[in-house]
């Protein structure tokens, strides 16, 4: 391709992309849906302005890896050892009940057992790009059919290499065929190797480099070397034949407690949603009309065949996945397409001689169906079903009106409880949001004025006030949600004051990331004036106890204050702390030296 050609194609792209999206975001149909649909019209079955669909469908696979990069940048080792159950759990469950049920229709349409097991094990994996990408437009990677989705599309990532190795294996069985392919061991070494030097390079070279670039004060070198990163990763995982998606993901996670990751993520951010687009296009230039046209009645039950079997197996699973009842469908749906380790999957079967070229290509149009599918049910999902089972399962947000109040209390549970009824007592204005219904309706009979909703909404928080506030308390117990919602009002609102609880002296650190210096740690100050009253109750003066505890407070709180530019330093972290506490100990050493005096002194 000349640089004019590739020029023209760039303009079809774009002009695409510009018209489609905003229609389709327009009439509610969704980016994604928008991106497929304008790839179908520029493709090579539709307008053919576009025609190397194949070279433009692996290039565009990058966004995806960018995708995965920038998840991992949001996941902390020690988040993602809480999520080991969903991963291996429900996913290794989702992908054999999947393809069991799948395989069994493929056997009933006349397949042989190698196509219905290869037809299986493909179609069970599922489109991390549409799957995360409606995750996120509809902000639901925090609910548990996020959750569920998230650990199923991680396994079926790491699944997918094995599955490719079967296939030579599969295809010695059949007629025909070849058993061919590197040596296994070799193969697996190769892997084991490439694994471990990204996982000692992210931790142990990358973030030096980083700092170095950083210090040249040179934001396009910083950037340069964010892509240069995520390219060489995936090479090195493509060259053992590693999931790239899956290389790039680790190193996102090996780095998502640096201090680097939010640029990291806002370098990598753009283009990141430009691939993405692209690869949805190529997608929709994927799709094969021609044998759609020749036999629409067989290809159309096909797709409908295999989403609704995949469906039906997802919602069914759902309940053990811990997703919740009024979000069963709604998980089925999200994973119900096929992947895009299909178009590979399938790809190498023909290859090794597993299934004939036709049948390849059907396959391959019944997952881009899907995935165009799949945005459409979704659509009828919200529009149909959803608002039925949300009113059978909760109550919907409460109409929040504004009551120029100054004060506004995210969370009102016993934290939250106390702090309103200390403001509510001296006659200030509070507007408070809670997500318990049951706790609502109990809070109300005593004449709190709380409305349900979710606190960590913009909207919501519009209509409360919160632009006309001049406190916001954050009394939200988990800590994600508590961040998450801290860091929403810090971009919109820099201005609105932010008092909150802290949970303990890590949260501290994180909040004071944020630049939140007014916190109350939830049980510091309970057990401090506890530990006050087990002086007094042993003998100890009220008034030598109570300067005991505001010793022990004040030593405390300039601890934390001296720790916080090293808390992400173990061992210096380590160090200091065994030097706070021999100097505590000194203190409390000279405190009883001087009592002991102070008592001899009055006896003599």
């Amino acid at each position: 391709m000349n640089q004019h050609d590739f020029l023209i194609a760039l303009l079809v792209f774009l002009v695409a992309a510009v018209v489609a999206v905003p229609l389709a975001r327009r009439f509610q149909l969704g980016s994604v849906l928008g991106y497929l649909i304008a790839g179908a019209a520029i493709g090579p079955f539709a307008l053919k302005l576009v025609t190397n669909v194949e070279s433009i469908l692996h290039f565009s696979e990058f966004g995806v890896v960018l995708m995965m990069f920038v998840i991992g940048l949001e996941l902390e080792p020690r988040k993602l050892k809480t999520l080991r159950k969903s991963i291996f759990g429900y996913g290794s469950v989702q992908m054999v009940m999947c393809a069991l049920a799948i395989g069994i229709v493929a056997v009933l349409f006349g397949a042989s057992w190698q196509i219905a097991l290869v037809a299986g094990l493909g179609l069970a994996l599922s489109s991390t790009a549409i799957a995360f990408a409606t995750l996120a437009e509809r902000n639901l990677m925090q609910t548990g059919a996020g959750a569920a989705s998230f650990g199923i599309l991680l396994f079926q990532d790491i699944a997918a290499i094995p599955m490719i190795a079967l296939l030579p294996l599969l295809a010695a069985e059949g007629a025909g065929a070849t058993a061919h392919g590197p040596e296994n061991w070799q193969t697996a070494a190769k892997a084991v190797a490439v694994i471990g030097a990204v996982v000692v390079g992210g931790r142990y070279l990358v973030r030096p480099a980083l700092r170095i670039i950083a210090r040249t004060g040179m934001r396009e070198m910083f950037t340069a070397f964010s892509l240069l990163l995520v390219v060489g990763i995936a090479l090195m995982m493509d060259a053992v034949g590693l999931s790239m998606a899956l290389g790039t993901f680790v190193a996102g996670v090996l780095l998502a407690d640096s201090e680097y990751r939010h640029a990291l993520e806002a370098d990598i951010e753009p283009f990141k949603g430009l691939l993405l687009g692209l690869f949805f296009m190529a997608v929709g230039m994927s799709i094969d009309f021609g044998i759609l046209a020749s036999s629409p009645g067989k290809v159309i039950g096909f797709v409908i065949a295999f989403v609704v079997v995949k469906t039906l197996v997802l919602t069914l699973l759902a309940r053990r996945f811990g997703v919740g009842r009024g979000q069963w469908l709604l998980f089925g749906l999200l994973i119900s397409q096929g992947g895009e380790f299909g178009f590979v999957v399938f790809a190498e079967a023909r290859m090794v001689g597993l299934m004939p070229r036709e049948t390849e290509a059907l396959l391959v149009l019944i997952i881009a169906l899907s995935m165009v599918v799949t945005p459409l049910l979704l659509l009828a999902f919200d529009r149909l079903l959803a608002p039925r089972l949300n009113a059978m399962s909760q109550r919907p947000d409460d109409e929040i009106t504004n009551h120029h109040n100054p004060v506004i209390i995210a969370g009102f549970g016993r934290f939250g409880q106390i702090i309103g009824r200390l403001l509510y007592a001296q006659g200030v204005g509070v507007t408070v949001l809670d997500h318990d219904p049951d706790q609502i309706e109990f809070l109300r009979q005593y004449g709190f004025k709380i409305f349900y909703g979710d606190a960590t909404r913009i909207d919501l928080l519009e209509a409360a006030g919160a632009s006309e506030a001049r406190i916001m308390i954050v009394c939200i117990e988990d800590i994600d949600d508590n961040l998450a919602l801290i860091d929403k009002v810090r971009h919109r609102w820099p201005e609105l004051a932010i008092y909150t609880r802290a949970k303990h002296v890590s949260h501290v650190y994180q909040l004071k990331d944020r630049g939140v210096e007014t916190y109350e740690r939830e049980m510091f100050e309970g057990s401090l004036m506890l530990g006050r009253r087990v002086l007094e109750g042993l003998g100890f003066d009220p008034v030598e106890a109570r300067s005991v505890a505001l010793r022990f407070r004040r030593h405390n709180v300039e601890a934390i204050d001296r720790f916080y530019p090293y808390y992400k330093d173990q061992k210096k972290l380590v160090s200091m702390a065994r030097q706070a506490r021999d100097e505590l100990e000194e203190m409390f050493r000279q405190d009883r030296e001087q009592r002991k005096k102070r008592e001899e002194a009055e006896w003599s």
